[in-house]
């Protein structure tokens, strides 16, 4: 086995913030004789990931959050150096200024409020040790605030949300990936068409699949509201969800309000039902992942219950008198061609590999495929009816994996940026004869990969043999532009199709039907 050098540097007192260390992370990884890197800030959660990670040494004990770690595994101890190296020239001052068309360097928030003395809303992607100080202060200036950053505690986060709520301003985060505000894409967001569906989110992918199928379909969005992921927690009890509820219903552009989350704490789903009660003209839409529909429709009439995201999409633009012209990828027609070229492959071949770089599409999939009967099924993430995988990097039995996870994503760009972490998973599963099956999402849009066929399809020409179904996540507005995107699959022998649910719901007509082959 070839030998592995590991090189550290630790900039002191050097912060940059969560997405231009994901650009760093990029860059770094694309350089000559790197096989693995990081690139983070010194917090504590931070080394003790690359701790967990086995990229760390004995330099990580010295570093603090207000540190630029960075670490580098390499073929050789020269190629490590100029890694680093090429990286440093990449920090120089004169990469780092940043002007505005006046010239005058932007240093601190409030230089920024005097230059945009019109501003009402603040994205905040600072290190957590300080995002709380900062969104304070732009909520004390009357700013809504996306917060971007994570690690920011409930405690903060709490007496946060309590501050904007008295003052009527939006806190969207912590860790809130995900807003469309005025037609604005913010954060990981897609270029939409506007219109009256209004959304609150306390889900970024699932944000962005929802608005993405409604535009795609004849609609349009007036508002994403996302939330951050803790606000329907116990702790937080829904603050920004139920102000963004009230906003959206006063608000005379949105026809229809579609929710779109994991199931809330009884106690706030209380609050819920007591706040929707009040809202008579718009047909409401809900989307709690997992929960029980049956029961909740019992309880909340008034709310119309669906158990996908596409389902979502699909009841809003009915509830508006607009019939979604859907595209398909003819999945019934496509099962027994499947199962063909499966078995001529591997009488082994019988798993499916799901590789998610969205949490939410994860977490669907999971569902999905429960409900059909597909087992054992194993994961990075604690879903029901789902086992731990033993080691997240080696697969097992039908595996789903969301690769946004710290596991995957400590110190380097996320999955929708950078591919790399995933090609390579995606090869090992293809060269496992027991692989019958990959599933993949593409997200489109606004702090994405820009040109995603560039390195789609040189691995759709490496893996030919083992089927490759995706779901498209984006619109032809993007500046990846959707239709392309397809088209482009489908020619280098992709499936495509038109949702994250539909695409799973082949995947398992596809395993169930390659198993009644075979009995």
């Amino acid at each position: 086995m070839s030998k592995v050098t590991t090189k550290t540097l630790i900039k002191s007192g050097e912060y940059y913030d969560s997405v231009t260390i994901m650009m760093l992370a990029k860059k770094l990884q694309e350089q000559a004789g790197v096989v693995d890197s990081a690139v983070v800030m010194g917090s504590k959660e931070n080394l003790a990931l690359l701790l967990a990670s086995g990229m760390s040494d004995e330099k990580l004990q010295s570093a603090t959050h207000n540190d630029l770690v960075i670490v580098v595994k390499s073929s050789s101890e020269e190629l490590a150096i100029q890694a680093i190296t090429a990286l440093e020239r990449e920090l120089s001052p004169q990469k780092k200024a940043t002007t505005n068309t006046s010239n005058r360097p932007i240093t601190t928030f409030d230089s920024a409020c005097e230059q945009l003395p019109g501003a009402n809303l603040a994205l905040i992607s600072v290190a957590g040790a300080y995002a709380g100080s900062v969104a304070r202060n732009a909520l004390e200036k009357g700013l809504h605030v996306l917060l971007f950053s994570d690690n920011v505690s409930l405690e903060e986060e709490v007496e946060l949300k309590k501050l904007a709520v008295s003052k009527q301003l939006l806190l969207m985060g912590p860790d809130c990936g995900t807003a469309i505000i005025n037609g604005t894409p913010l954060a990981f967001a897609n270029k939409v068409k506007q219109g009256s569906i209004g959304i609150v989110g306390a889900s970024g992918t699932g944000t962005q699949e929802v608005t993405t199928l409604i535009s795609n379909w004849g609609g349009g969005i007036s508002q994403a509201i996302g939330t951050g992921g803790r606000d329907l927690k116990e702790e937080v009890g829904g603050l920004t969800f139920l102000l963004a509820l009230e906003m959206l219903a006063a608000d005379p552009k949105t026809k229809v309000i579609v929710m779109i989350s994991k199931p809330p704490h009884k106690s706030v789903m209380e609050k819920i039902f007591t706040l929707t009660k009040k809202i008579k003209d718009k047909p409401l839409i809900a989307l709690f992942l997992g929960a029980n529909n049956s029961e909740l429709s019992k309880q909340m009439p008034n709310i119309t219950f669906v158990q996908t995201l596409e389902e979502a999409a699909f009841k809003s633009l009915e509830a508006i008198d607009i019939v979604p012209l859907k595209s398909s990828c003819e999945e019934n027609l496509l099962v027994a061609p499947l199962v063909k070229k499966i078995s001529k492959r591997s009488p082994k071949a019988k798993y499916l590999r799901a590789h998610f770089s969205g949490g939410t599409f994860a977490i669907e999939s999971h569902l999905i495929l429960s409900h059909e009967g597909i087992a054992p099924l194993y994961s990075n993430l604690a879903v029901a009816h789902t086992q731990k995988l033993g080691n997240v990097h080696v697969s097992q039995g039908h595996t789903i994996l969301d690769l946004g996870e710290d596991e995957f994503t400590v110190g380097r760009p996320h999955p929708m940026i950078d591919f790399s972490l995933r090609h390579k998973r995606i090869l090992e599963d293809a060269a496992n004869k027991e692989t019958a099956l990959i599933l993949l999402d593409l997200v489109l849009g606004y702090g994405s990969h820009l040109d995603p066929l560039s390195e789609l399809l040189p691995l759709l020409k490496q893996v030919q043999e083992v089927p490759m179904i995706f779901s498209v996540c984006g619109t032809d507005l993007d500046p990846q532009v959707r239709s392309k995107v397809v088209s482009e699959l489908q020619a280098a022998g992709a499936i495509v199709c038109n949702s994250n649910a539909t695409a799973t719901l082949l995947a398992a007509q596809v395993l169930k039907a390659l198993n009644e082959r075979r009995n």
